[in-house]
Order: C-alpha cells, then sequence, then structure tokens
C-alpha cells in the first residue's frame, strides 16, 4: 500500500518531529533562493537557526495572497527554465497570481492526489471520470490528472458540464468515481429523469466534490448532499486544497474531515491576532508547503476559516482533520450585528425545490452598512414564495435580505459563466 504512508499512522509526537526536521530544510532553501522571504527574514531580524520547534513558527510574520501578487516574480525559488507547467489562481486586487511548477513539484502533486483519492478509496484499476476542466491554467485538474494515472486508475477526462456527454461516458466506460463539483450532480439526474435514463443502476459507486461543501459542521449531510442522495444512492468524498498549497485535504471512509498529509504541509490555525486558537475553535488555516521547489510558501494565510479535529480516526491515520470550511475570511458579512458566511446562505437556498438558480450579492449601502440581496430564479413567480423564501432566512440565520426575481436565462448566464470552474453563486461588491 505505496499510497498510505507510514507516517499518517505515526503518533502524534513522531509527526511533529518529522515536520520539524522538514521545516529546517525548508527555511535552509528559502535563505538560498527565496528572494522574498530572504528580505523577509532580513528586515525582521530573523535568524533560522533560532527556529527548531513548530512552536517558533510565531517569530516569523505571515504572508498573505497580496504579498505574492505584488511580488509574484520574488516568490520563485527556480529559474524560468526550471518551470514545467504555469498555473493561475485569483488574487485579491482582481489580477491574477501566477504559479509555476518545476518537473519535481508535479511529482509531488501526483503523490499528493494519490494519497489522497487513496483514502477516499479509489484503487489501481478503477475508472474515474473527471468532470472538471483541465485547461485555463488550472491546477487541480491536472493534479487530478497526475494522481489517478501515479495509482494506476484509469481516466475518463470529460471536462464540466454537458450532462448528455457525461452519461454517454457513464454508460459505455463505467466509471465507479466521478470527480466534480456536487451541484452538477443535480443537473445530471434532472436530465436523467428528464430522458428516462436508468441512473440508479449505473457503475458509479462515489464522487469526490470539489468546490462546494456537502456537509455540516458535524459532519453530517448538508442540503446539498441530502438532496443528491435521496435520488442518487452514491457516496460522496469532501476534498479541500488550493493551487498555493499544492495539497489536498481528502475524507477517508468514516467522512469524519479531510485528513492532514504532514509530509507535505504543516498547517497553523490563527486567530485575529495570529495567535493559534485552542483546540475546538476555528480560525484561519495559515499552511507552509513541505517538498515545493519552485514556490515554497512559509507561513501562508489561506483567508479559509475552518475547525480541526485532533481524535484518532477509524481508519488508523493519526493525522489531524479539517472540518468543512466555514466561509472566507473576506466574505465575511456583518449585518444588523450578525456575522454571516456565503455557505450558510447556500445551505438555506440549497433547500428550496422552487429555486433554479441564484446568486447571493452583498454591496455597502449608501450608509456604509453591508446588503444582502438574493437575486433568484424560479418557477414560482409570486409573492407567497419570495415571502417563504425570507421566512426561511429569519428562522435559520436571523435576517431578512433582499430579494430579487430574475428571468433564468439572464441570471444562469452570470452563474454559470464559462470561464469560471464553479458556479459564481456569490458577489461581493463591497
Amino acid at each position: 500500500m505505496e499510497f498510505y504512508p507510514s507516517i499518517e499512522r505515526a503518533t502524534s509526537k513522531e509527526i511533529k518531529t518529522f515536520q520539524e526536521q522538514k521545516l529546517q530544510e525548508l527555511l535552509i532553501y528559502l535563505e538560498r533562493n527565496s528572494p522574498f522571504y530572504q528580505r523577509l527574514f532580513k528586515e525582521n531580524n530573523i535568524n533560522i537557526a533560532d527556529i527548531h520547534t513548530l512552536e517558533d513558527l510565531q517569530k516569523i510574520p505571515t504572508t498573505v495572497k497580496n504579498d505574492i501578487q505584488q511580488n509574484n516574480n520574488d516568490f520563485f525559488c527556480v529559474t524560468t527554465d526550471q518551470i514545467v507547467d504555469y498555473s493561475t489562481t485569483s488574487g485579491t486586487l482582481g489580477d491574477p497570481v501566477t504559479f509555476g511548477l518545476s518537473d519535481h513539484d508535479l511529482e509531488r502533486l501526483a503523490y499528493n492526489e494519490a494519497i489522497s483519492f487513496a483514502c477516499a478509496g479509489i484503487q489501481k484499476g478503477d475508472v474515474v471520470q473527471m468532470i472538471t476542466t483541465i485547461d485555463k491554467r488550472f491546477m487541480a485538474g491536472l493534479a487530478y490528472f497526475l494522481g489517478l494515472r501515479k495509482m494506476g486508475a484509469s481516466v475518463v477526462r470529460m471536462g464540466p458540464g454537458i450532462p448528455e456527454l457525461q452519461w454517454d461516458s457513464i454508460f459505455r466506460y463505467k466509471p465507479k468515481y466521478l470527480i466534480t463539483v456536487p451541484s452538477f450532480l443535480l443537473k445530471m439526474i434532472d436530465y436523467a429523469e428528464k430522458y428516462g435514463l436508468d441512473y440508479k443502476n449505473s457503475s458509479v459507486y462515489g464522487a469526490v466534490c470539489i468546490g462546494e461543501s456537502i456537509k455540516n459542521q458535524d459532519f453530517t449531510d448538508n442540503i446539498l448532499s441530502q438532496k443528491i442522495k435521496e435520488k442518487w444512492n452514491i457516496k460522496l468524498f469532501s476534498t479541500y486544497a488550493s493551487t498555493e498549497m499544492s495539497t489536498a485535504f481528502t475524507e477517508c471512509e468514516f467522512q469524519h474531515g479531510g485528513h492532514h498529509h504532514p509530509e507535505l504541509i504543516i498547517t497553523e490555525i490563527l486567530d485575529d491576532e495570529e495567535k493559534p486558537v485552542q483546540e475546538g475553535e476555528s480560525g484561519e488555516l495559515t499552511i507552509t508547503t513541505l517538498g515545493v521547489e519552485a514556490i515554497p510558501l512559509l507561513r501562508f494565510k489561506t483567508g479559509d476559516i475552518v475547525k480541526a479535529h485532533y481524535e484518532p480516526c477509524e481508519c488508523g491515520r493519526n493525522t489531524m482533520r479539517l472540518g468543512p470550511v466555514i466561509g472566507r475570511k473576506q466574505q465575511m458579512i456583518k449585518y444588523k450585528g450578525t456575522t454571516l458566511y456565503p455557505p450558510a446562505m447556500n445551505d438555506i437556498l440549497n433547500d428550496f425545490n422552487g429555486i433554479s438558480c441564484y446568486q447571493i450579492v452583498i454591496q455597502t449601502n449608501e450608509i456604509g452598512l453591508d446588503e444582502i440581496i438574493i437575486r433568484l430564479s424560479t418557477e414560482n413567480n409570486n409573492e407567497n414564495f419570495v415571502n417563504e423564501v425570507r421566512d426561511h432566512f429569519r428562522a435559520k440565520l436571523r435576517v431578512s435580505p433582499k430579494i430579487e426575481l430574475v428571468d433564468f436565462d439572464i441570471l444562469s448566464k452570470t452563474v454559470f459563466n464559462p470561464n469560471s470552474r464553479k458556479p459564481i453563486t456569490f458577489v461581493d461588491l463591497r
């Protein structure tokens, strides 16, 4: 079982010692090769010889996406002739951030996905249908392909959208697993029901779900996954990753959070003062990548608010597990004294069968306060339905947003933008 690393079954103490050794190697590498971190160490009088333990990381300032955006080239630790793939990720200031990967980094990426998919139960010889883009400078699609190839699975590279073609591939190649944005499964089910396809007896056993949450904080199924499973009895596995991390946190069969791979990444969960939160509390995931050659990151704040779980998992791994992302720090909404994140609003809107499409818009009103507008398309174009949605918001979140009914043809064009990798259900105009 080469895709079940022994370090993940080691004791917490052994994992910590191992990571501290890897941290020393990273600090030496950054001091030699990273113009950005050389400057950061110098400006803050940091002697890397003083950093011995994971706790010592507190002596080093954090890095944010803005830093990469404004100093993109200074983060590269290798020359351009060593870059074999360019990916981009959206930047906080609008301009995308460039990530280059060396040959070694692509190998690491493949290893990361292989051990992550193995965690979810995918094995050598399984057929896996990728309902996700592999182009448009998107790192994840390439990572999935490389990982599946490394572990000896067969890949059907379908790309996103077009339910008719997805079903054609499912009946033709009989995949056991799909990799997809979960809300697209509902579109596939709708298509299958409309055209009388026997989807319930297909080869599909499970789906690895990307880009949208399918779990509540207590690991029960959220509304979206309940809706999928009511119609189609398949296993749904969460996975969470980002371009900056080049590492995934994927659920095992027991589905109690995404498993940490200690050989690939050091994690901290920090409060607003950048201090580690108490166990059981949520905070901002801050990461230090291990074994990355082109753009390694030290104490990078991801912007994602998460909660970690440390009790041993029934699968035998002793690694920390991350719960579902509570929200993105920059998308936090202060509305009439209540703090909200978009995922909580998605859950409410996904609860309504009558809504065919929706978008949450946040803007600042004339007196400088956050204002929530829910744009939605529905067959029930009546005042009662709008009131029902508003009442549901009041009951669940104690807020009453403004609701606008929009024609499906107009709204669906902005939500399912062909240039976006996932549905644009949240727009922040603040």
